[in-house]
C-alpha cells in the first residue's frame, strides 16, 4: 500500500484517534483510581465489602466508565485501522482485531464486579451463607478483574507495537516518537508474558512499569493528532525532476 497522500477519512479518523483515546484513559483512571480504588481495602474483605455497601452509586459508576471505557476502545481500534490500513492492511487489521479482544477482555471486570455486588446482596437464596463467606466470595470476585487485565495486557501491548511499527513506517507522527512507541509496547508484551509464567515478577519490575511507557506513548500520539494532525508524506525525491 501506499502512504504518498492523506485522504480526509484518515484526517478525520486522526481527530477521533484523539479525542477517543484521551477520553478513554481519562475514564479508566478516573474510574479505577477515584471511584474504585478508594473502596477496596487491600487484604480486607470485610471493610471492602461494607465500603462497597456503603457507596454503591460511586461502585456502579466506576463499572459505567469501564464500559465507556470499552467504548472508546473499538472507537479508537476503528479509527486507527483507517489511518493505518494504506500503510499495511494486513498489520493495521491485525493491530485493530487485538485491540478489539483486549476490550472483550476488559468488559469480564464490570461483570466480576457486578457478581462481587450480587454476593453483597439481600437476596432471600444468600441466607444459606455466612456473611463473612459471602464478603471473601465477593472480594474474589473483585480480584478476578486485575486477572482480566492482565490475561487481556498481551493483547493490548501488541496492538499498540503493531500500531507504532506502522507509524513508523508511515512517518505520520515524529519518528523518535513511533520508535519509542515500538519499544515501550513490547516491553509491554515482555512483562505481561513474564508475569502470567512467573507471579512475582512484579517484586522485580513494578507492575505500573509493566504498561507506563505504553499508555505515555498513546496519550502523547493522541495530543500530537488533536494538535498537529498527521504530518504529511515527504515528497520522493525521484519524482520531483531535480537532476
Amino acid at each position: 500500500m501506499t502512504t504518498d497522500k492523506i485522504d480526509n477519512a484518515q484526517r478525520t479518523a486522526a481527530k477521533v484517534v484523539g479525542v477517543a483515546g484521551l477520553l478513554a484513559f481519562a475514564l479508566v483512571v478516573f474510574g479505577n483510581y477515584v471511584l474504585l480504588g478508594p473502596l477496596v481495602v487491600p487484604r480486607n474483605a470485610v471493610d471492602t465489602a461494607r465500603n462497597i455497601l456503603a457507596h454503591e452509586t460511586q461502585f456502579r459508576a466506576a463499572l459505567t466508565c469501564f464500559i465507556s471505557y470499552d467504548i472508546g476502545a473499538i472507537v479508537l481500534s476503528t479509527a486507527l485501522y483507517v489511518i493505518l490500513a494504506p500503510v499495511n492492511r494486513g498489520l493495521a487489521l491485525a493491530g485493530a482485531l487485538f485491540r478489539v479482544v483486549f476490550a472483550m477482555l476488559w468488559l469480564i471486570a464490570p461483570l466480576n464486579s457486578l457478581a462481587a455486588l450480587r454476593l453483597l446482596g439481600d437476596a432471600p437464596y444468600l441466607k444459606i451463607f455466612e456473611p463473612d463467606r459471602l464478603q471473601a466470595l465477593a472480594r474474589v470476585q473483585l480480584a478476578g478483574s486485575f486477572d482480566d487485565y492482565y490475561v487481556g495486557l498481551p493483547f493490548f501491548g501488541l496492538a499498540a507495537t503493531v500500531c507504532a511499527w506502522l507509524w513508523l513506517k508511515s512517518k505520520y507522527i515524529p519518528r523518535g516518537l513511533s520508535i519509542f512507541g515500538v519499544i515501550g509496547s513490547a516491553w509491554c508484551v515482555f512483562c505481561a508474558f513474564a508475569y502470567l509464567i512467573f507471579p512475582n515478577f512484579n517484586k522485580i519490575v513494578n507492575d505500573y512499569i509493566f504498561d507506563s511507557p505504553m499508555a505515555l506513548f498513546e496519550s502523547v500520539v493522541s495530543i500530537w493528532l488533536l494538535v498537529k494532525g498527521l504530518k504529511p508524506p515527504e515528497p520522493d525525491q525521484s519524482q520531483t525532476g531535480v537532476a
